[in-house]
């Protein structure tokens, strides 16, 4: 451990009730927490268990295995054994594991109907640690469990959090927490404090800043999504329902902004207008695709806004405004551009560099088939003349990302430091017994980026680029094809349109902006059907060739087909080309064999490509250690790619030499800190690639700044906190001890027995398991009602014999009516209850309306969610529908339906509704002495209403006997002619057949 996390584990146990440690996102807060626990256990190893709760999967990794390590080095008596204890794991298994003296991982809810059940005693606990403080309050689990935990025994709560701005969201966050976990102390480690950056600035590693510039197309796209953001920034403080110093492009950079905007505008969400609302959902779209600018390249993010310019084409503001035009034009230019076949330009002038020209021509010799040329303007006239009549043709420009380039140098440059600095010892060895392995470790965003640059690295960016651009092109093609499926049209005339690779334009047509938009369509569909025709073409050669067809690819099949294809696919163009040019792979020579040769050559590519491709990608990385047959001869570094967005900390696992930060992150810039102070003699690089005057910079930037004015505001918060403690010095929590007596208790008349208060009796609930996963049996306890928790098979809450709920959120509501499973829900409690209960409880911080007066029609609606609840109630009018708007309201309306009502009985409601082995249901009459199904069915028939039904069970023994009654006798039994009538023609009605 390095000095200043000793100093916060020192800190941290000076206090018996325990603290908050909140430190800077990327410091390790896996290591505080197993050296709390190992101090805790060697202090008194019998004492009792410890419950870890609210761990994440990287973080519990962690605290596992050095828990492990430090097992390794005990005795047998002195080791702190580790368990993660299932949710779903039998309660005697639970049990024994809280007789152990071992580190247990729980989930809340568990933990929480174990503490009210006594299956878990508070005393033999010795302390609980909480791993994501900053999700606390006084409604969730954690505060639950420490309520419980804390309510009759002094227990330290050690609580941490690495999210310093998620604890200055809202109100007095920090201090509302604390006061939920009854914490006294709140201990700030920010990366500024003293010990803190003199630890890390000890020994830094070499760090060095490469900045890339953005093309021109780039710089373009991001300055209109920023213009877009601006704009819809600007029409969102016109509406004055949102604080306008929230509303700034820098806070719009992050996805807290969101937050930001919702938590204002949620109570008001029913009352604004559609405009509005598609704003703010307009606003996290435009990040997005800022973001996605730099992550992915040109072809995948032109595909994106392909996907947007469908989905949110009608009902988005922002795709409609100036800028928009912009972002979708410069995103086409940056794969392809439309000219005619003599090379003038059809749309405007591009300013990029086209690096190769597909043109697609109607010549019976050539059908089919494509001319390329590759290289910039300076080969130009070299081009094949098309021999047909004027055409629209795809100039493909397919521009690679700056990054890719730069990444392959730096991989270069390290390779030839590492052979010289290895020159004389191939791994050495440092003082603390390190051995650089010379890995090179490259962090980026997601997996999908580690497997796209790996394979830019191996294969070569170009040969990436066409990949992704005939994927695109094949995509257009059969979502093309579907819609002609769909639509019927009729076919073109054969050998003439778009499947013949032509699209005629007659000469001195002005193209105007909708035959632009219809010839561009066309001739990408040109394009795609002659890239398919290829892939029909190479297959074939494939099925021909025997010698390739009895080639085995092993492991990998997907990925050894797409080579194999790829490589036929350049063999088949090679072959049908009359001129000598360059393909993707860069293979010389191959232009002047015959077709055997080629063909063989081709095999002999995709072999290899095959034996140079990685291993398969794990969940966290990529691993990529030979580039014998990469584009490039230069050897190149052992490389392990690493997504970020795993969590998952491989520092210490691989041990790399040098980092290249592809996609920075601030959270792994600290994680880097760490690993060098914790190994000073080891030689570490860091690489940050940065694109120059993006806002990849400015967000890295915000993120820092953002999180210093946390911790700021953190300092002042502490220096104006009060938490209320007792006269033993124990933190107060938020119960209703701290309400003060109603005025009626206090003046109290004398002639009552002098004001005293009268015993009361302790209220309780039946709570199904699975409601705690909502925080209302929490907020129960806090009104002091006693909560048991059992498996229930109908309801969720049983306030008395009478009295059972169904409890529903909004979500669960609109599922609930989606699926029907809230008809039966209500048909079980109809049928076993006297006084079933709907519960439909909205949040807090939202509205309490489903939806705006004026959307609310006059007619029923089966999509209308007024419409379904009517329908319900119609059905069951027995049921009532309590509407709560929030878990207190929750809170005061079951006290109140429970005045005047018997406790409910535990092994009663258990059995409610759950069939005995003979298959007979307890307590439920109906099941027990009638028919239910058929009296459902009886109900049903015409001229059978709620007032003749029974009378006609008296008489009747069956439906058979019923159905042989005549129509004077049942007159009788039902009290009117026509329905007798009406039901004795329905029973002897003919059923039609279909002969």
């Amino acid at each position: 451990m390095l000095p200043f996390e000793e100093q916060v584990v020192a800190d941290l146990l000076e206090d018996p009730n325990g603290g908050l440690v909140v430190v800077s996102c990327g410091l390790p807060v896996a290591s505080l927490a197993s050296a709390v626990l190992l101090q805790l256990f060697h202090q008194s190893p019998d004492d009792g268990c410890f419950l870890i709760l609210s761990a994440p999967e990287p973080v519990k990794a962690q605290i596992w295995r050095r828990l492990l390590l430090n097992s390794q080095s005990q005795p047998p008596l002195l080791q702190l054994q580790v368990h993660d204890v299932a949710p779903d794991l039998p309660a005697h298994h639970r049990v024994a594991l809280y007789a152990s003296r071992a580190a247990l991982f729980l989930s809340p809810r568990a933990l929480v109907a174990d503490l009210l059940t006594s299956r878990l005693l508070p005393s033999r606990v010795r302390a609980l640690l909480l791993l994501s403080a900053h999700r606390s309050s006084d409604t969730s689990s954690d505060a639950f469990v420490a309520r419980l935990l804390r309510h009759h025994h002094l227990l330290p709560v050690y609580a941490f959090s690495d999210r310093p701005h998620a604890m200055v969201s809202g109100f007095a966050k920090a201090e509302r927490a604390m006061k939920s976990l009854y914490i006294r102390r709140l201990h700030l480690w920010p990366r500024f404090h003293l010990l803190a950056a003199a630890d890390l600035e000890r020994s830094p590693p070499e760090v060095i800043d490469v900045r890339v510039p953005m093309t021109q197309p780039m710089r373009g796209i991001q300055a209109a999504i920023l213009d877009a953001m601006d704009a819809c920034l600007k029409e969102l403080r016109r509406t004055n329902k949102v604080d306008v110093e929230d509303l700034t492009v820098d806070k719009g950079l992050f996805k807290s902004f969101d937050e930001i905007v919702r938590r204002q505008l949620d109570p008001i969400w029913h009352t604004l207008g559609k405009k509005t609302k598609q704003l703010v959902a307009d606003l996290r779209t435009l990040r997005k695709l800022l973001d996605y600018l730099v992550r992915y390249d040109a072809v995948t993010y032109l595909k994106y806004l392909d996907t947007l310019r469908v989905s949110e084409g009608v009902r988005s503001v922002w795709i409609f405004a100036d800028s928009s035009h912009k972002i979708f034009d410069l995103s086409k230019r940056r794969v392809y551009q439309v000219v005619r076949a003599d090379g003038t330009k059809v749309a405007a002038d591009n300013k990029g560099t086209p690096t190769k020209k597909r043109k697609v021509a109607r010549a019976s010799s050539r059908k089919g088939k494509e001319t390329e040329n590759e290289g910039s303007s300076d080969n130009k006239d070299n081009t094949q003349k098309v021999n047909a009549e004027m055409g629209v043709v795809v100039e493909e420009i397919l521009e690679e990302a700056p990054k890719w380039k730069v990444l392959r140098e730096l991989l270069q440059e390290i390779a030839e430091e590492q052979a010289k600095g290895d020159g004389d010892n191939v791994n050495p060895v440092h003082e603390d017994g390190i051995n650089e392995s010379g890995i090179v470790l490259v962090a980026c965003k997601d997996e999908r980026s580690c497997v796209q640059l790996q394979e830019c690295i191996s294969k070569g960016s170009h040969q990436v680029m066409r990949a992704e651009w005939e994927k695109y092109l094949l995509g257009k093609a059969e979502l093309h094809g579907l819609h002609r499926k769909n639509k019927k049209t009729s076919q073109q005339l054969k050998g003439f349109g778009v499947l013949d690779g032509e699209v005629p334009m007659r000469s001195g047509e002005s193209a105007g902006p909708v035959s632009i938009s219809k010839l561009e369509a066309n001739a990408l569909l040109a394009a795609a059907s002659e890239i398919s025709t290829v892939t029909k073409e190479a297959n074939l050669a494939d099925d021909s060739n025997v010698s390739c067809k009895k080639r085995s690819f092993g492991k990998g099949k997907g990925k050894g087909k797409f080579k194999k294809t790829m490589a036929k696919r350049e063999a088949s163009k090679l072959r049908n080309r009359n001129t000598t040019e360059h393909t993707d792979l860069e293979v010389e020579g191959q232009s002047g064999k015959t077709d055997e040769q080629a063909e063989t050559d081709a095999c002999k590519l995709s072999a290899e490509d095959d034996s140079a491709s990685a291993p398969a990608v794990d969940k966290a990385a990529n691993n990529l250690s030979a580039f014998g047959d990469s584009v490039d001869t230069e050897p190149l570094p052992p490389v392990q790619f690493y997504a970020l967005d795993s969590d998952q900390h491989v520092l210490d696992v691989w041990k790399p030499s040098v980092i290249i930060v592809y996609h920075p992150d601030i959270t792994f810039v600290r994680e880097i800190e760490v690993y060098k102070a914790e190994n000073p003699s080891m030689k570490l690089k860091v690489y940050f690639l940065f694109y120059e005057d993006s806002a990849e910079v400015q967000k890295f930037e915000s993120s820092i700044r953002r999180e210093n004015e946390a911790f700021e505001s953190l300092i002042r918060q502490k220096s104006l906190m009060m938490i209320p403690v007792d006269q033993n010095g124990r933190c107060i929590g938020p119960t209703l001890a701290n309400e003060p007596e109603a005025l009626l208790s206090q003046n109290s008349l004398t002639r009552k027995a002098g004001g005293r208060k009268p015993l009361e009796k302790e209220m309780q609930v039946i709570v199904d398991m699975r409601e705690f996963m909502s925080s209302l049996p929490n907020v129960l306890h806090q009104k002091g009602i006693r909560i048991i928790p059992v498996t229930l098979e109908v309801g969720d809450y049983v306030l008395s014999p009478l009295i059972c709920v169904e409890r529903k959120s909004i979500a669960d509501l609109f599922q609930s009516f989606a699926s029907g499973r809230l008809y039966n829900q209500i048909e079980t409690m109809v049928r076993y209850y006297k006084i079933p209960v709907l519960l439909i409880e909205f949040s807090q911080d939202k509205s309490f309306s489903f939806q705006s007066a004026s959307e609310i029609g006059d007619d029923v609606s089966p999509t209308n969610i007024i419409s379904k609840l009517s329908l319900l109630v119609l059905h069951f009018p027995r049921l009532r529908i309590v509407w709560s708007r929030s878990l207190h309201a929750t809170a005061d309306i079951f006290l109140s339906l429970k005045t005047n009502q018997d406790e409910p009985d535990e092994s009663k409601a258990m059995r409610v509704g759950v069939p005995s082995e003979d298959g007979v249901v307890e307590n439920d009459v109906r099941a027990e002495n009638y028919n239910t199904s058929a009296i459902e069915f009886l109900r049903r028939l015409p001229g059978v209403t709620d007032s003749n039904y029974r009378r006609i069970m008296e008489e009747c023994n069956s439906l058979a006997e019923l159905a042989l009654l005549p129509v004077e006798r049942l007159s009788e039994l039902m009290g009117t002619q026509k329905g007798a009538r009406m039901l004795k023609e329905f029973l002897d009605a003919k059923c039609p057949t279909m002969l």
